[in-house]
């Protein structure tokens, strides 16, 4: 099924519900997420573990998927079967020993370092990372604001080009977001280890792959992918699904990262 144009408007209607509950059901499956950084996260049993592992993964989910799966890789190893465990028990010394000559695109170790430092003293100040983001969860049908927030508390005053967003660029945060759907939503792809965080507050991680397939549904029209754009189309799946704007989102993108075709098209 495709998108259809109004009659004498040339403008595209969004395909209807069961349009994306059929690709949900074909598509948001396990054996669907390679490749895919997603892969990091249920490597590990306990919430704590997880949640490293996945805001780890996510903040290096930028440019080649085979690459990002490498890098993060190195990252992970040295950590052994807790990334917590290993991040609360690790020196300065060790942080430097292990990470000051990776290098992942334009990430270097240094700026590796300095996340993983944020990391540490996040959890020793708030217990985990669910717990630093449900401190600052405010009213409201999303968490736009409380992702500012977060950032704020969890990297003060750290935000760099490459790992940690600046609030103030007011962007779509398609890494957190993407972090936050993998560790909100639970279903046979999203493993969903925090609690006390409704779903129905996540914004979708605008990729280039989530604005191509909906520029081409209809979904939106802007051409930017900033927070702006991605509060729309995240507006659009709420009418779908009010309690899971983002359920979508795997399956919608599949397709341009396994380099299929278009699911504009499927």
């Amino acid at each position: 099924m495709t998108p259809s144009v109004i009659p004498g408007y040339n403008i595209v209607m969004p395909p209807a519900k069961k349009y994306f509950e059929d690709l949900y059901r074909r598509r948001n499956r396990p054996e669907f997420i390679h490749p895919d950084p997603l892969e990091f996260v249920w490597q590990y049993k306990k919430p704590g573990d997880m949640e490293i592992a996945g805001i780890i993964a996510a903040s290096l989910a930028y440019g080649n998927v085979k690459q990002i799966l490498k890098s993060v890789e190195k990252v992970l190893a040295p950590m052994g079967r807790s990334p917590r465990g290993f991040l609360l028990s690790a020196s300065a010394k060790d942080l430097d020993r292990l990470y000051s000559g990776f290098k992942h695109r334009f990430t270097t170790g240094r700026e590796m370092i300095v996340f993983l430092k944020a990391l540490r003293t996040a959890l020793e100040k708030h217990g985990s990372l669910n717990g630093a983001f449900v401190s600052v969860m405010g009213p409201g049908a999303n968490y736009e604001e409380t992702i500012y927030r977060f950032v704020n508390l969890v990297f003060p005053g750290l935000c760099s080009p490459t790992l940690i967003p600046c609030p103030a660029r007011k962007s779509s945060f398609k890494r957190l977001n993407l972090f936050l759907r993998w560790m909100v939503r639970r279903d046979s792809v999203d493993p969903g280890p925090w609690k006390g965080v409704p779903a129905a507050g996540l914004i979708v991680p605008l990729d280039t792959h989530m604005h191509r397939v909906s520029r081409e549904l209809g979904i939106t029209r802007r051409k930017d992918t900033s927070m702006r754009t991605a509060a729309e189309i995240t507006a659009f799946f709420s009418r779908l699904e009010p309690s899971d704007p983002v359920k979508y989102d795997f399956s919608l993108t599949r397709a341009g990262i396994r380099k299929e075709k278009s699911a504009a098209a499927i």
